[in-house]
């Protein structure tokens, strides 16, 4: 019955696609927001204000430290970049101290380097942090502003606006960013402002006019706001996981790994949870000062595969133990799956016992691969007995595949080893043994 209930979501998925072709897979970059916030104090911290120069500082880590390359391509200004006014003209424009080039010009150093320029703006009289913003009479004017600027992704935001403005203002966003010809992927923060559940929130009408739109409250720098974003998007999870897919996401914030508010164990489970969620995986940190540890779970080229699968189908929460562990799955491409193994427990490590029947996978033989220890274990039956170690606060991320011969591995264009194909993964399989739903 799942297989029918998957169909129909991956049917439904081009129907609701906003059409300008972008963001099939959840978008991978930067942004600053969380990390550097509205520090626009130039004179007395150069380094890590808002500023052309912090922009280009975190252009080139993406591009020379390897992001680039795992997909990470959008560099996305948020608030308090423009000047306090409009120019004489009514558009937009940066601040000219801070942005002495421009957004123009910054633009093409990103482009220069197959990077993607995203930038922030705000339907309402002024912005959060209140700058300028784009009341209805100036939504056209401030598209065709980005467009000229070589803009690649904006983020419209809801601050200081009404029910009747948003409602208006964003569809009528989206049809001038299409209107000026350039592709011009577009996140919508509105349904955070209407309570991010329908009936408040037309998700089928979203999809067709925002190729991303945050749902919920800001992210900040703790295991708190983590665990609070993920409780908001599974308790929620029948509302939300189908309306989410290829060209149009779901999207819980940014990653937060990096910064001073998670240690390793939680920063390996923001990454999993995200990756399970089919979320952006959008980091605002600060690229110049990532320690190693923070760096391998951000470039994890295995938890990124999972993250940017075709199918592009969100995964659920189908198990919550009363040990305080609780196991989410998401369905992958070529009858591959995903399971993260939560602890909730503020104790010690736990050691979690189970099967993958008592997960309601169908029978079979699998292998699973965990994507942080780059190990693998066999499962040669689904009554066959595992136990996962859990730390506190931390995840086992499993990547399992069904058994079947190499030879029908190939045939079926799947990669035979998808351990040595990501450095940290296994084997790619084919047919339909797709994970259950128990809650």
């Amino acid at each position: 019955m799942l297989w029918k209930v998957i169909l129909l979501l991956m049917l439904a998925l081009p129907t609701l696609a906003l059409d300008n072709g972008l963001m099939r897979t959840p978008p991978m970059g930067w942004m600053s927001w969380e990390r550097f916030r509205c520090n626009t104090d130039c004179r007395n911290d150069p380094k890590n204000c808002i500023s052309e120069a912090l922009f280009v500082d975190m252009a080139d880590r993406l591009v020379e430290d390897g992001w680039l390359k795992l997909g990470y391509k959008y560099l996305i200004i948020d608030d308090c970049w423009s000047f306090m006014s409009r120019d004489n003209k009514g558009r937009l424009m940066p601040d000219p101290i801070r942005f002495p080039n421009g957004i123009h010009k910054l633009a093409h150093y990103a482009h220069d380097r197959e990077l993607k320029l995203g930038i922030h703006a705000n339907m309402g009289k002024q912005t959060c942090a209140g700058y300028p913003g784009t009341m209805l009479d100036k939504i056209e004017t401030d598209a065709q502003t980005f467009a000229d600027w070589e803009v690649d992704m904006l983020k419209f935001d809801g601050c200081y606006s009404n029910a009747n403005e948003q409602q208006k203002g964003f569809p009528l966003m989206s049809k001038a960013l299409n209107a000026t010809g350039r592709p011009i992927a577009y996140s919508c923060s509105w349904p955070a402002y209407r309570g991010g559940l329908p009936p408040s929130v037309n998700y089928s009408f979203l999809g067709e006019i925002c190729n991303l739109w945050r749902n919920y409250d800001d992210i900040e720098d703790s295991w708190e706001s983590v665990m609070r974003i993920v409780d908001w998007f599974f308790q929620n999870q029948d509302d939300l996981q189908s309306v989410s897919g290829p060209g149009h996401w779901n999207d819980p914030d940014t990653l937060i790994i990096g910064n001073f508010g998670l240690n390793l164990e939680q920063s390996q489970a923001q990454m999993a949870l995200w990756a399970i969620m089919a979320a952006p995986l959008i980091m605002s940190n600060d690229l110049r000062t990532l320690t190693g540890e923070a760096r391998n779970i951000l470039q994890n080229k295995a938890v990124i595969a999972i993250n940017q699968d075709p199918l592009g189908i969100q995964g659920r929460r189908i198990l919550q133990d009363e040990g305080r562990i609780e196991v989410f799955w998401r369905p992958l491409s070529k009858s591959a799956s995903a399971l993260v193994f939560l602890s909730r427990r503020t104790d010690m490590p736990y050691r979690y016992h189970s099967t993958l029947s008592l997960l309601n996978y169908t029978s079979g033989s699998y292998t699973a691969y965990d994507v942080f220890k780059d190990e693998t274990v066999s499962l040669p039956s689904v009554n066959t007995h595992f136990t996962v170690t859990i730390n506190p606060s931390g995840v086992v991320m499993w990547y399992v595949y069904p058994d079947k011969s190499l030879e029908q591995t190939k045939e079926t264009g799947g990669h035979p080893n998808f351990q040595r194909k990501y450095a940290h993964a296994s084997q790619q399989r084919p047919k339909h043994n797709l994970a259950p739903i128990l809650l």
